[in-house]
């Protein structure tokens, strides 16, 4: 059962947004306390499931060969095969397009390092680089869990911003999914919740409520 503090500050935030004719998105804002962000094993970059899914669609690219291509052709949103690579990394403007339209990107392991050479630049800088998946394996379960992950990074700034689900969700669900994110967060801090400064929760449009 999620935190009734944080059940409450969730139904504030969707309750004080005005209405608007899409379905808005509820986001997570954590802010940190003395952590040097110019020391790179202070900074956090983690992917979490989120135990309530997203509540609204995530799209998922897949690199890899003809066979794979054929056994998960109905589960990715775009498939990538390896001879395709060049020609994408040669038109920057198309590279990029696809780098902002997909939230995750999986590879056959072999072809990481082509991957890396070609598309590095575009999806390095935005937290997209692949995860890889054996060759001959299934990726549909990779591809399913990323559909209800959300990443969380910090740069070089204190905070980190997650969605954490719509205002059509349950505020309990999307409390849920908030407490998984501050937990895995907490596991990474060296001091924990001591080094937690405080934490937001806002639709798209809406004001921030404080949560913590």
């Amino acid at each position: 059962m999620a935190d009734p503090k944080i059940v409450e500050a969730v139904k504030k935030a969707i309750e004080s947004a005005p209405k608007r004719n899409f379905v808005e998105t509820v986001d997570l804002a954590v802010n940190l306390k003395d952590v040097d962000m110019s020391v790179p094993k202070n900074r956090i970059s983690e992917e979490i499931i989120l135990p309530k899914g997203r509540g609204k669609p995530v799209k998922v690219a897949l690199i890899c060969t003809e066979e794979m291509a054929l056994k998960a052709k109905d589960a990715a949103d775009l498939i990538i095969k390896s001879d395709e690579l060049e020609d994408i990394a040669e038109d920057k403007r198309r590279a990029k397009k696809i780098a902002q339209k997909y939230d995750f990107f999986v590879a056959e392991a072999p072809l990481m390092p082509l991957v890396g050479k070609l598309l590095g630049r575009y999806l390095g800088p935005r937290g997209k680089m692949p995860r890889p998946v054996p060759p001959g394996a299934d990726p549909r379960p990779l591809i399913e869990n990323l559909r209800r992950s959300v990443r969380i990074r910090t740069k070089d700034r204190p905070v980190f911003h997650a969605p954490v689900g719509t205002v059509e969700m349950p505020p309990e669900d999307i409390a849920e999914n908030i407490e998984a994110i501050l937990n895995r967060a907490i596991s990474k801090l060296e001091r924990g919740k001591m080094n937690i400064h405080s934490v937001y929760v806002k639709t798209t449009m809406g004001p921030s409520i404080k949560v913590m």
